[in-house]
């Protein structure tokens, strides 16, 4: 089956107008069975309580009878379990668990999508995508600043972005390159599926459901049509110097070589997000000089530049060890905070843990950050982070 969406995909690179008329039949016992092996064993149950292991029990017989339904247009997906997880600043973010066979089947779907839109996606996308991740875009951005003519960078956020998707929009780009009625129609039940959290049940009119394996593609390709085509292929005729965007899923900054380019960007992002149903959070969107050359314009007023903040890293316009141009990049105080909020709460749900355990949890927590911060000029703040979190798990041995 993984023939099959080399097929696909190789007919999507093909022809970029191509529509996808036939693709429910992709969804049969044997892909399905291929599909669940790449799935987490270690995600939660949804509304019905169902674990991995239980589905697992009887594994031919659900995905034969899973399979039946599809074939026949009567699946129908089940309402989400809802929770909130700390965003940082006292704020949660609403998560939607989906049940075990609903993920399972969610992951199928997004298999085939993935084959014919990894086709049309730019470069610029680095986010929810396979074979990249945030170091690309980390990486990406380092590069066009080291070695292009960058003297501004404009930093933006888009409000609430996964919980204002325009439905109807969004169902407008997938059917530019699918067409099979089955494929959309399981789309927009899960779009529209119901959430439930403390009891209330609530459905959706806009927005992808964020939690399950299917909602980072639709989120792509909406941003993929909103933003990245839009710079790429109408932007760059309009600006007079360099240009470029550093996207990972709805995360992106702008280099630019001249102010006028950056400024007349911004009217157009703010007047396109608005069609879309979008909105630019205007406290978190601006521009900054930023780069060798912007860096040496500042120093001869005796300033300094300021810095910003881009997945997670604080970058700042600094020197290597022989006194030359470099941009540094430091793990920013916002995820330092979230970090160790995130081992505050650890702490007081699992304090009934033998010391053991919690040591070998926590010192895997730690390796998860090293592994992501584990840049040249980070040694310093990582250092920190594990006194940090030795001095809360002592508190909170003392506290019991």
């Amino acid at each position: 089956m993984s023939t099959e969406l080399g097929k696909i995909a190789a007919k999507a690179r093909t022809d970029g107008k191509l529509r996808f008329t036939s693709l429910t039949h992709l969804l049969g016992p044997e892909f399905l069975k291929e599909t669940w092996k790449q799935m987490n064993r270690y995600g939660a149950s949804g509304v019905d309580g169902e674990t991995i292991r239980d589905f697992e029990k009887d594994l031919d017989g659900r995905i034969n009878d899973l399979h039946g339904r599809l074939k026949a247009g009567r699946y129908k997906a089940p309402p989400v379990r809802s929770v909130d997880i700390p965003k940082g600043n006292g704020k949660t973010r609403p998560l939607g668990i989906p049940t075990v066979e609903d993920r399972l089947v969610q992951r199928a779907v997004a298999r085939i999508l993935e084959a014919i839109f990894e086709a049309d996606f730019l470069d610029v996308s680095h986010g929810f995508r396979p074979g990249r991740n945030p170091h690309q875009a980390l990486s990406a951005l380092r590069k066009c600043i080291m070695t292009g003519k960058v003297r501004y960078v404009f930093e933006a956020d888009i409000r609430g972005y996964f919980n204002h998707i325009d439905h109807g929009w969004l169902m407008r780009m997938l059917r530019t390159r699918v067409a099979d009625p089955k494929i959309l129609r399981l789309i927009e039940k899960w779009l529209r599926a119901r959430a439930i959290e403390n009891g209330v049940v609530t459905i959706a009119d806009e927005g992808t459901p964020q939690g399950g394996p299917i909602s980072p593609l639709p989120a792509n390709v909406y941003l993929h049509c909103v933003l990245d085509t839009w710079f790429e292929r109408v932007g760059k005729k309009w600006f007079r110097g360099e240009a470029h965007l550093i996207r990972c899923a709805d995360d992106f900054v702008v280099c630019f070589e001249y102010k006028r380019d950056a400024e007349l960007f911004h009217r157009s992002l703010v007047e396109g997000t608005g069609k879309f149903g979008l909105e630019l959070a205007g406290e978190k969107t601006r521009l900054l000089p930023f780069g060798r050359s912007a860096r040496e314009d500042i120093a001869k007023v005796g300033e300094k530049l300021e810095t910003f903040d881009f997945l997670g890293f604080t970058h700042v316009c600094g020197k290597d060890r022989k006194g030359r141009f470099a941009v540094i990049r430091v793990p920013s105080k916002k995820s330092i905070r979230k970090f160790l909020d995130r081992i505050k709460q650890w702490l007081k749900a699992h304090m009934h843990w033998e010391r053991r355990n919690q040591q070998r949890h926590l010192s895997s927590m730690l390796r998860g950050r090293y592994q992501y911060f584990g840049l040249y000029h980070c040694t310093a703040k990582l250092a920190d982070a594990r006194v940090a979190v030795q001095r809360q798990w002592a508190w909170a041995i003392w506290s019991c």
